[in-house]
């Protein structure tokens, strides 16, 4: 069956943004106009299409990166299959809890439309999902919405963006009005203001700007066009020397130019809850943002020789497909998301998993629209579907050609920072618990499962929160099953501060056959991060035979999960077998993993253990007059302030730049809002892991022994 819609009218798109900086009802109108949904759900009243699931609907957040296709024809062309580009677009969340999927999406999108608030500009996740925009190298587009709020302001967004994001941002919109006086938007490319009328704006109107604006339009449009002509030296030429005037159609074409080189940032404005500005920045992926060709091949390594390859996005290529996603249906079980890069999938067909090294049956494909599906027999390359029957497949594996294998880049995930215990109320939801925690985790990496050996608990970590209150809620709803959880607790770490060695045995003599397990290692700290353990194998002379180094390491690698002083995960550790013994009846596998684990524990209790805690990237904004009291709270709790500022406009408010151990954040919600009478919010983020104080090490230890 042939492709429906050749590539290079593809669009791969996310939308991306702060917490209700409105990225959701953009969605919604995006399908409305696009002609997916025939009747506007709104996310304050709990019935966007975007946010299916209950809690979404509730709480009015976006939690899981939904995905949709939609078929947009721009405006003033005739509406035919030549001129339709097909997107597909994901919808990402915004709290900072729920990071991974804003981080798997953006591994799979081509380009992102990153909507902000007209009256707060730039705010905190804002700068986050920027960056991770930039990590993966996706074309921007800005949209300032919210235009008719009381405070918005286009030029203090703008500058704000300018500031704190890109220097690059080029303005090729500017808004009629502002406020309550919002009346539409000016095409700085056209020279024309755009009106959107009719019950839902779904009528746009292009009229002569007003005579009282033609100043102002020529004024920005001289500063968008020195922006833009840079990128084409012909046109630079005629520019300068003002020969003619500069057409339509050579701007559009220079300035995707500049998009696709990630050296511009178009920058649309409007009210997507007021109906007004969306068509226009519908128009604006289609003409700026790249299409899957457009794009260099997707790079990769062979399974077997780590030779470098590429594929391109090319249907007659070997397939190379993504899986950037995996979630529980309630109709068809476990769905995979997959981004094909290149070749076609067919339905029924067999592929190789070649993380895996696994071969996997697609039994069907579906184009997803939210939570509901449409079947198709192909996918192509360019595509982002989901497909049901993979068994084995995990975010980040790639599914590829059993004669061709090809492993993509994976996609990094950060740890998990807390934890708390859940506990089945029956023995009924014991078992069904352990299976509905199990397809939870799979869904999220960034979501944890392990049982405390001690106490026969179950204890589940994530990202905040937020992340385990909607975990345990789902557990609830979708699996039915009650549990009772206890308080939220920190995810500590464990490491060493100094070199240090220890000799470990384990010998047993017994009447019959014994063990012997003897061996000296040296640990010393290894580089900061997330390393687990570098172990070298540093025995000469065979020692201590081959057999039974891989078994040390495991034995050091177990004592690591358990951890020494606390109980904690050992992180940071760099141990070297030097010497040792062997007994050429008694050792075994057993005796020297053993034999390791005590070395280990020896060697780390004269290393200088210290305890790790996470600290978090917490940025308060508040009312000017509320400042000293959040900020002697922030000391209280062991916070480092780095830094205040002032936002611009017209209600300036301030903004405090701290870092705050996780453990003293617990609750925070409750006291900023007392503090300030319900006015402060904040976001915080993972920052990094830093030694806890003497006291509290002694106190943590204290409740281990």
């Amino acid at each position: 069956m042939p492709r429906e819609y050749p590539i290079e009218r593809y669009r791969n798109i996310g939308i991306i943004a702060h917490i209700d900086a409105g990225k959701t009802t953009v969605t919604e109108r995006i399908l409305f106009y696009a002609g997916i949904s025939h009747k506007i759900g709104e996310t304050h009243e709990g019935e966007s299409i975007m946010d299916w699931m209950d809690q979404e609907k509730e709480r009015g957040i976006t939690i899981t990166s939904a995905a949709t296709t939609c078929f947009w024809v721009p405006l003033g062309k005739e509406k035919n299959k030549e001129n339709e580009y097909r997107v597909n677009i994901i919808d990402t969340p915004g709290h900072i809890d729920f990071t991974a999927e804003v981080q798997r999406s953006m591994r799979v999108l081509d380009g992102a439309i990153v909507v902000f608030d007209g009256v707060a500009g730039v705010e905190p996740q804002s700068e986050t999902v920027w960056r991770q925009a930039d990590k993966y190298n996706v074309s921007r587009i800005c949209f300032i919405n919210k235009m008719d709020r009381p405070g918005a302001s286009f030029k203090d967004s703008l500058e704000s963006i300018k500031e704190k994001l890109t220097p690059d941002v080029v303005p090729v919109q500017i808004p009629f009005g502002e406020e309550d006086n919002f009346k539409g938007v000016i095409d700085l490319i056209k020279k024309k203001l755009l009106r959107f009328e009719g019950g839902h704006g779904e009528v746009v109107k292009e009229e002569e700007v007003p005579e009282e604006m033609k100043e102002e339009v020529e004024k920005w449009r001289s500063e968008m066009l020195e922006k833009v002509v840079t990128e084409d030296e012909e046109l630079f030429d005629r520019y300068m020397e003002k020969e003619e005037e500069i057409e339509e159609e050579e701007i559009k074409r220079v300035l995707r130019k500049a998009v696709l080189g990630y050296k511009a940032v178009p920058l649309f404005c409007g009210t997507a809850l007021k109906n007004q500005g969306v068509q226009p920045l519908l128009d604006a992926v289609c003409y700026y943002f790249p299409a899957p060709t457009d794009l260099p091949p997707v790079e990769g390594f062979d399974p077997k020789t780590e030779k470098e390859l590429h594929r391109e996005a090319h249907e007659d290529k070997s397939l190379a497909a993504l899986a950037f996603k995996l979630t529980s249906d309630p109709y068809v079980g476990s769905l995979t998301f997959l981004r094909i890069y290149s070749g076609k999938l067919s339905g029924g067909s067999y592929v190789l998993n070649a993380n895996t090294g696994k071969k996997e049956r697609i039994s069907r494909i579906l184009r997803m629209h939210s939570d509901q599906r449409e079947e198709v027999k192909e996918a192509y390359a360019g595509d982002i579907v989901a497909a049901v029957g993979l068994r084995e497949t995990s975010t980040g594996h790639t599914l590829c050609d059993e004669n061709e294998p090809i492993i993509l880049e994976d996609i990094g995930f950060p740890e998990p920072v807390v934890s708390i215990r859940v506990e089945p109320k029956t023995k009924a939801d014991q078992e069904k618990m352990g299976l509905a925690l199990r397809r939870l985790s799979e869904e999220d990496p960034t979501f944890r499962v392990q049982g405390d050996l001690e106490t026969g608990e179950t204890i589940i970590s994530g990202m905040g929160e937020l992340h385990l209150v909607i975990i345990v809620d789902r557990m609830k709803r979708e699996f039915k099953i009650d549990a009772q959880v206890g308080q939220p607790q920190v995810a500590y770490k464990e490491t060493i501060r100094k070199e240090a060695k220890a000799e470990g045995k384990y010998i047993k003599q017994s009447g019959g056959r014994g063990q012997y397990g003897h061996v000296e290692l040296r640990i010393e700290p290894f580089k900061e991060g997330d390393e687990r353990l570098e172990f070298v194998d540093a025995i000469k002379g065979g020692v201590i035979p081959q057999e039974f180094i891989g078994a040390v390491e495991k034995g050091i690698e177990e004592v690591m999960d358990e951890g020494v002083v606390a109980g904690y995960p050992v992180v940071n550790v760099k141990a070297t077998l030097y010497d040792g013994s062997y007994h050429e009846v008694d050792s075994s596998k057993m005796a020297f993993k053993l034999a390791g684990s005590i070395g280990f524990k020896e060697a780390c209790r004269n290393a200088d253990p210290v305890i790790l805690e996470p600290f978090m990237k917490v940025e308060v904004i508040i009312p000017p007059e509320f400042l000293g009291d959040v900020m002697g709270d922030l000391s209280s709790r062991r916070g480092e302030v780095e830094s205040t500022e002032e936002t611009k406009g017209k209600r300036a408010q301030k903004v405090i730049h701290a870092k705050v151990p996780l453990a003293e954040m617990f609750g925070y919600v409750t006291t900023l809002r007392s503090l300030t009478k319900g006015r402060g919010n904040y976001t915080m983020e993972f920052d990094s892991y830093k030694d806890v104080p003497y006291n509290i090490f002694q106190e943590i230890t204290g409740k281990k022994e």
